[in-house]
């Protein structure tokens, strides 16, 4: 601390902590030096301990920056009084004694081995080794704060946002190059929360788009010599940070309008705690955003209330795993229930069968049309009855020994174990399954075609309305790719192959290149699926030939983990549905068009002269692309409303700037000292702007009385021998104020208006 090889401190600037009862620290301290004057004893904070184990008592090191940092004595050490003076850089803690609950410090038994826990603060001492304010304007800190300076074109002054956004995107970095995940629950959580805090507070300071992932080069510029590792993640780094970024934003964009919403219509300024479990449950806004939102604006949330909510969500959800689990294999009655049921589904739609066994989660057919539940394809649905009773099938899925279960609801009257019946699925809904299952295969093999055979599947899921597939990649497959992958499944349901299956034993599927379906456990003989293009292993429907998928588009991609991404899809009719994927696109741009009509309306009313012509828009074509023309779309509005608004502005700012020119005829040596009557602080400095920018090297400082009492100053130089801080510190002082800046510009402010004409002549005195 005080050797000048190493941190080379003054030792009368250091002041030292001590447990009371420890006299040999301070006897030691003594002995290296210290004056006695700067031990200060203090009683909780200088014992260590956290429960049960090695505890003892602490000595810190505090560094005083002097008077300069605030008026304080010692005495604020002792009485642990918050302030910027006296920093604490180094704590030492004595582990000696093991704590026992339920027993007094004095009788803690001493530790068979002893030892000594010490470290310091590298970010405080750099603060003080550099003479920076706060650990924020070290070299650890700033040119992170620089580069959010350059993103949000505001400069720093020790706003709070700068601050969480320096540290927080600092821990990030670490924190996945170490190999953390941002998840919804546990650490992933509290990461997630860093992330998102730290995007919210952006957002406070301008900054509406993704930037995050740009600071992550400056973390590894000021740590990489140090921590290598790190250059060689930061491709992975950037990925996960920006994927999770712009999740939150778009999260954010809606849930705020909510979150307004709600709080506008709340009673006592209390959001609910079941509005604040909707904003969580359907806006995915995390509870502790609501609470900081609501903070803001001095309200409070009903935290048991949503504490209550979620308990009910997960009570629905225990009661849902419960009926599913009365379907697995534990269950006895399934079990030793063995009687033999047929899937005739592939050939037919509808037959004649007999119930052989009604339990009470559902029935089992002799024979049945209904496909159950599995690789990824949801079941059938379609009815079951006679002339006494009519079954509406909601479910079907598969029982330990092969047999189907058919759930339903019942339309009316009561079936019975023996009884003949039919049973006929939905023709039209089983049509549009089969089109998105193998359209997914096709997916399957284009993405394959496009970014390697390495590409395997994670996982599906086929409906009637919508395929989702998961695949592994090295990195999110871009446009290009995607939009690549899709034209190729269209170019393949384009022509007509027909659809072939076969039954064949596994080796002889293997040899003939079939791909086997993910997460599905294959018998001797396995049914292989031939759709032209691609041979797989599936036990699911499919159509007849590929050309009645009919339509095929892809409406998005995202992860869903590291190296797995998801694909949702859409087939035949439902690509109808497609603006679904857009929708929050289209209700930002109402907004944006919203904001331009204001824009135009208070530009109307201000007389001034304002046109809006609409930027040329891609066509949309019913695919990819159109989720891509839309991103376009919303960029070029976004680029139209800052260029309107910047257009306002700035004829807003020439209608109201005050003429330079009478003042300008009162220049003298390019010096210019003048009261502007009823001037606001805005016209005094534009006023001062763009008389500088007319006056080479020279000198303004214009003064006005804002109130009856109430006197601004500006002023700006250009002349390095003229200090503006200086210059208006003394009128203001003339008028019983104060104030200053720096020496190109300052402003202040005064209350004495008689002294005004004076304080204006002393200026221009100064200036001879």
């Amino acid at each position: 601390m005080t050797d000048p090889k190493w941190f080379g401190f003054d030792v009368n600037k250091l002041y030292m902590t001590i447990y009371p009862a420890d006299l040999e620290t301070k006897d030691l301290w003594i002995s290296l030096g210290v004056d006695p004057s700067h031990i200060i004893p203090t009683e909780e904070g200088n014992f260590w301990e956290i429960g049960e184990g090695p505890c003892g008592p602490c000595t810190e090191i505090y560094f005083d920056r002097g008077e300069t940092y605030g008026d304080f004595g010692p005495e604020a050490i002792r009485d642990d009084i918050e302030n910027d003076r006296y920093i604490e850089i180094w704590n030492i803690v004595f582990s000696q004694y093991n704590a026992i609950p339920g027993k007094k410090r004095s009788e803690y038994p001493e530790l068979p081995n002893k030892n000594i826990d010490t470290g310091c603060g590298l970010e405080r001492v750099a603060c003080v080794l550099q003479g920076a304010k706060t650990n924020y304007e070290t070299d650890l800190f700033m040119p992170i704060i620089r580069k959010i300076e350059t993103i949000c074109g505001l400069d720093y002054t020790g706003q709070m946002a700068f601050k969480v956004i320096a540290d927080h995107i600092r821990t990030v970095t670490f924190a996945i190059a170490d190999g953390a995940v941002l998840s919804n629950e546990g650490r992933g959580y509290v990461l997630r929360r860093l992330l998102r805090r730290a995007v919210k507070y952006g957002r406070k300071i301008g900054i509406e788009h993704p930037f995050m992932s740009d600071l992550v080069d400056v973390v590894i510029d000021i740590m990489g010599d140090f921590y290598p590792h790190l250059e060689d993640r930061v491709d992975i780094i950037k990925k996960i940070v920006s994927l999770e970024e712009g999740k939150f934003l778009e999260t954010i964009a809606l849930g705020e309008k909510r979150f307004e919403a709600i709080a506008s219509q709340s009673e006592g300024k209390r959001i609910s705690g079941s509005d604040a479990f909707l904003l969580y449950d359907t806006f995915g806004f995390p509870y502790e955003l609501t609470q900081e939102y609501a903070e803001e604006i001095g309200y409070t949330v009903d935290k048991f209330g949503f504490d209550k909510e979620m308990e009910k969500q997960k009570e629905r959800a225990r009661n849902a795993r419960k009926d599913l689990q009365s379907m697995k294999s534990q269950n006895e009655e399934y079990l030793e229930f063995f009687a033999k049921s047929e899937f005739v589904g592939y050939e037919t739609t509808k037959i004649s069968t007999k119930i052989i066994k009604i339990f009470p989660d559902g029935i089992v057919l002799e024979k049945t049309p209904f496909y159950a539940t599995s690789g990824g394809q949801v079941s059938d649905t379609g009815t079951i009855g006679n002339n006494d009773f009519s079954l509406s099938v909601t479910d079907v899925s598969k029982l330990p020994n092969g047999q189907f279960i058919h759930a339903f609801d019942t339309i009316f009257g009561t079936p019975s174990e023996g009884t003949e019946v039919y049973a006929a699925i939905d023709e039209t809904r089983r049509e549009e399954i089969a089109r998105h299952h193998s359209a997914t295969h096709l997916l399957f093999k284009a993405l394959r075609d496009v970014l390697g055979d390495h590409v395997s599947q994670q996982g599906s899921q086929v409906s009637e309305e919508s395929l989702r597939f998961d695949f592994n990649h090295y990195e999110m497959p871009t446009d290009e790719e995607i939009l690549k992958v899709e034209s190729i499944v269209r170019k393949m349901i384009s022509e007509s192959h027909k659809a072939h299956t076969d039954i064949v034993t596994v080796e002889e599927a293997v040899k003939k290149g079939a791909i086997a379906e993910f997460g599905e456990k294959y018998g001797d003989n396995v049914r292989m699926v031939n759709l032209y293009y691609t041979l797989d292993l599936c036990g699911g429907t499919h159509v007849k030939d590929i050309a009645d998928i009919g339509n095929f588009a892809i409406k998005s991609i995202f992860s869903i983990g590291s190296g797995i991404y998801r694909i949702e899809a859409l087939a035949d009719k439902a690509v109808s549905r497609l603006p679904e994927a857009y929708a929050n696109i289209d209700i930002e741009l109402m907004n944006i068009k919203d904001r331009i009509a204001e824009i135009l309306k208070s530009a109307k009313s201000e007389g001034l002269n304002i046109e809006y012509v609409e930027p040329v828009f891609p066509q949309l074509e019913g695919g990819y692309r159109d989720i891509l023309a839309k991103r376009e779309e919303f960029r070029l509005m976004q680029e139209k409303i800052k260029e309107m608004d910047k257009e306002y502005q700035r004829l807003l700012y020439d209608k109201k700037a005050i003429d330079i020119a009478p003042y300008l005829k009162l220049a003298k040596n390019n010096r210019v000292v003048a009261e502007i009557k009823g001037a606001s602080i805005d016209q005094l400095k534009q006023l001062a702007d763009n008389l500088s920018n007319n006056l080479e090297n020279g000198f303004v400082m214009l003064a006005s009385l804002i109130d009856a009492d109430k006197i601004m100053f500006v002023a700006k130089s250009k002349n390095k021998n003229l200090h503006a801080g200086n210059l208006v510190k003394k009128a203001a002082q003339i008028c019983g104020g104060n104030g200053g800046g720096r020496p190109d510009f300052a402003q202040a402010g005064g209350k004495d208006a008689e002294k005004l004409a004076e304080a204006l002549d002393e200026v221009r005195k100064a200036l001879l």
